[in-house]
């Protein structure tokens, strides 16, 4: 590829991002109300993507070796806990990645 085409490519992908970005607002902009669709999807999305992110956390996790899942699980508890008493996801989500962290690297150490 040369150097024309790179930036031609760097280009378009830099564009179709920020129409991406920016298309929404576009199209709901104003005072008229969002559709029912995008205002359901606005409230179950955020929960929907992070039930996905804990299954897919504890896909590999086995139960019946080593450590039996015990970092994974008192991690989960200890996010799940602080997200019920501060009501902040990415508060939840920052503090559960450390616990674990420190977990599996100065407790479960195999």
């Amino acid at each position: 590829m040369t150097i024309t085409e790179q930036c031609i490519t760097i280009g378009l992908c830099a564009l179709g991002t920020q129409i991406c970005r920016f298309l929404p607002f576009i199209l709901f902009s104003g005072k008229s109300r969002l559709p029912h669709c995008i205002e359901y999807l606005g409230k179950a999305l955020p929960l929907a993507v992070f039930g996905m992110l804990v299954v897919y956390c504890l896909k590999d996790v086995s139960f019946v070796q080593n450590d039996y899942g015990l970092p994974e699980m008192i991690a989960v508890i200890a996010t799940a806990l602080i997200h019920v008493l501060k009501r902040n996801m990415m508060l939840s989500i920052a503090l559960g990645t450390a616990i674990y962290m420190v977990l599996v690297q100065f407790v479960f150490v195999g």
